[in-house]
């Protein structure tokens, strides 16, 4: 039995605390500072952690190694398990021609780039985050918005903006997952479970998500966008963020953003039939946009086999429904008319998803599957851990393996091959390319995880927290920037969340604080650092041909993400006060 002691480095708490934080500062300098790959500078963090766990915090190296293969273990079931099959599900739309059906059916929705802004990048980008997330909606979006004839920089910079109030809920809710099996492994609330922490975040993003596509229209057309345009951009942010909160408190966590999304898209379709902005914002020719839609056109061209007309980019006004919306921009080509049936079942894949989870969700069959033979709970072998007060540390590992979201993300799958029409030989090949193509990130996520679990399990989570505890609460308003720091340097929300969220809940314990308010305030605040992280950047870069303009795009951005950093700040603030405090659960 080891017990953990957050004053074992010397019997000095702030040198304990300090040693601690050793290995998440390597992986910090790794990744942000010498730009090591993520899966590598992962694996050299787990080992860092190792040694100062059986070193300095004095874990017996059996158990070490033991809570490392834990992490790893939880990192691929239920996260990666939801991951892959996730990208699988969306692959199969790319791959039986249906995601350009998707796409083209965006492009009719308006011809005035600001609302196409809304229409793609928030609430299609929020879709995609959905399904697959981990840079996904930055890479398909953006490619889409040049096509459509922005600028390179300012489409990069719309996609990067847009892809904040969804990544709480992205792939799935992925983070909100990996955060309460994290945290609910250090302190005893009962409110620290998916339901739990989804309905604290679906309380403190939603409020972002009002504002997000006002600022994008800013970002398109400036002030005078956001006078033209409030009426669409303000239908699609209430809607999205009333759709969030409403499936993260009623109806489920995994689909919040799939249905926050639909409803945004849905009311934004309906909106523009009657209403058009006083002036319509369109694309003028420009060389260097041309030639980055152009290229893109090409087989292979764009992230994940999506293809494109060429394009132009630049401001152009005209009155509005002049010009003919079933093209490019500046005419560049024309777009194919879809059926209804093909569009039908280009939307059909998300349905589907909706359908399986909604009927997964049902009390009666929760507590059906919850038992065996469906779902075993196992005590993790050669892993006893107490924590400082003598109390037993959860060492269990579920396994779900039929309700898991994963596994329904699979049953989805194979529906939807039946609906795109797509052979089980060429089914095959995609799920065996998706492993391919996320073999960096399974191994990142794997290594994030283990890591997550050394620390934890060894006492070195407890001495941060406890050190930190002496902010008071003070560190109620701190707790965002905790997250938003983590996903600026590793690019995920669930990375993130795996890194920091027995600290936030070890802390919020020590502080007096209310331990569901702080560890969903390292999720919410973590969704604006992703903007900014260099990986997101440097797709955004790469999926339009300017890799090596990272710094440009950054400096377009930099300034959103801190003015959203500080209204989280303030609003998680203000709920650890008696002002808003009424919001938490």
């Amino acid at each position: 039995m080891f017990q953990q002691d957050p004053r074992a480095v010397g019997g000095s708490l702030a040198l304990s605390a300090l040693c601690a934080a050793i290995p998440l500062v390597v992986l910090f300098v790794l990744l942000g500072g010498l730009k090591v790959r993520a899966w590598l500078s992962g694996v050299i963090a787990l080992l860092v952690s190792l040694v100062i766990a059986i070193a300095l915090f004095g874990m017996p190296v059996g158990q070490g190694i033991s809570a490392a293969i834990l992490g790893a273990l939880f990192g691929f079931f239920p996260i990666l398990w939801i991951v892959i099959n996730a990208v699988w599900v969306y692959n199969l739309t790319v791959v039986s021609g249906h995601f350009d059906v998707l796409r083209r059916s965006f492009e009719k929705v308006s011809p005035d780039q600001r609302i196409q802004a809304i229409i793609i990048a928030f609430c299609f980008g929020a879709l995609l985050e959905a399904l697959a997330g981990f840079g996904t909606p930055v890479a398909i979006t953006v490619v889409m918005l040049v096509s459509l004839g922005f600028k390179p920089v300012k489409a990069a910079t719309v996609a990067l903006l847009a892809n904040t109030a969804p990544v709480a809920f992205g792939a799935l809710a992925i983070p909100i997952t990996t955060l309460a099996g994290i945290a609910s492994g250090v302190n005893n609330d009962p409110r620290l479970t998916v339901d739990g922490i989804g309905s604290m975040v679906g309380r403190q993003t939603p409020l972002l998500a009002i504002v997000v596509p006002l600022f994008l229209v800013i970002v398109v057309d400036g002030v005078r966008g956001a006078r033209q345009t409030w009426p669409a951009a303000l239908l699609a942010g209430v809607v999205f963020g009333l759709g969030q909160y409403l499936s993260a408190n009623f109806i489920s966590v995994p689909l919040a953003d799939i249905i926050a999304s639909l409803a945004a898209a849905a009311s934004l379709v309906l909106l523009v039939r009657v209403w058009q902005p006083a002036e319509v914002l369109r694309a003028e020719p420009d060389e260097e946009t041309t030639a980055i839609a152009t290229r893109a056109a090409r087989p292979g061209g764009t992230a994940r086999g999506t293809t494109t007309v060429a394009a132009t980019g630049g401001p152009d006004r005209g009155a509005p429904g002049t010009g003919d919306q079933g093209t490019g921009a500046a005419g560049a080509g024309t777009v194919p008319a879809d059926s209804r049936g093909e569009v039908f079942r280009a939307y059909a894949p998300y349905l589907v998803v909706i359908a399986i989870f909604a009927i997964m969700n049902i009390p009666a069959l929760v507590e059906f599957f919850g038992k065996a033979p469906w779902t075993y709970i196992y005590n993790w072998p050669g892993l006893h851990v107490l924590n400082s007060a003598g109390d037993p540390v959860a060492t269990t590992f579920k396994l779900n393996w039929l309700p898991a979201a994963g596994t329904l993300l699979v049953i989805a799958g194979l529906i939807t091959m039946a609906i795109l029409k797509v052979s089980p030989a060429k089914a095959l090949r995609t799920y065996i390319g998706t492993y391919v193509e996320l073999r960096s990130a399974i191994i990142t996520v794997m290594a994030v995880l283990a890591l997550a679990y050394v620390l934890n399990d060894s006492g070195m989570t407890a001495s941060m927290g406890v050190w930190l505890a002496g902010t008071g609460a003070a560190f109620a308003v701190l707790s965002p920037i905790l997250g938003w720091i983590g996903v600026a340097v590793t690019g995920s929300d669930t990375s993130s969340n795996a890194l920091f969220g027995a600290l936030q809940a070890q802390t919020a314990a020590k502080a007096g604080l209310d331990p569901l308010l702080m560890v969903s305030a390292n999720s919410s605040g973590g969704v604006l650092g992703k903007m900014i992280s260099p990986q997101n950047l440097a797709i955004a870069a790469a999926a339009v041909g300017m890799a090596g303009r990272e710094g440009e795009i950054f400096r377009k951005v930099i300034g959103w993400s801190v003015l959203l950093l500080v209204v989280m700040c303030a609003i998680v603030g203000l709920q650890s006060t008696p002002v808003l405090g009424w919001m938490v659960p």
